[in-house]
């Protein structure tokens, strides 16, 4: 069974400088979730954490600047 979401990703507006949350739930616990920004994929940083737990997955996105959009 292929995975899907279940709720998609929603725009989301933050002011420069602050952090702001992208999250997405799917309809598999634990499924692989890679998050890319055009065709590059993001890393683990201190800019990009990535979280998950259960069929949640979350990117949260420190120090937004208007080239993050």
């Amino acid at each position: 069974v292929p995975v899907l979401f279940k709720q998609a990703l929603e725009n989301t507006a933050t002011e420069e400088g602050k952090s702001v949350s992208l999250r997405c739930e799917l309809t598999k616990a634990d499924a692989t979730v890679v998050w890319k920004k055009g065709e590059a994929t993001l890393q683990a940083s201190a800019k990009y954490e990535m979280k998950q737990k259960g069929t949640v997955a979350e990117l949260v996105i420190h120090n937004a600047e208007p080239e993050d959009a």
